[in-house]
């Protein structure tokens, strides 16, 4: 049964929002930051974008379920 408020892209936007969170997990799983020589910072921002893209991806997720 349909209603008059459902959206029609609520599977969407859950579905790009559990893949930024598996892609952010996997991430950091495969640790591509022990293949590099960049030093610290760069560990330290890879580690970041990481956990902001779970962030980002699970916020998403809880948006579009709203």
């Amino acid at each position: 049964m349909a209603t008059a408020n459902a959206d029609r892209l609520e599977p969407l936007g859950i579905g790009f929002g559990v893949l930024l969170v598996l892609v952010g997990i996997m991430t950091i799983v495969g640790t591509p930051w022990a293949y590099k020589s960049g030093g610290a910072l760069l560990m330290v921002g890879q580690g970041f974008g990481a956990v902001a893209a779970i962030a980002v991806g699970a916020l998403l997720a809880w948006l579009a379920r709203k």
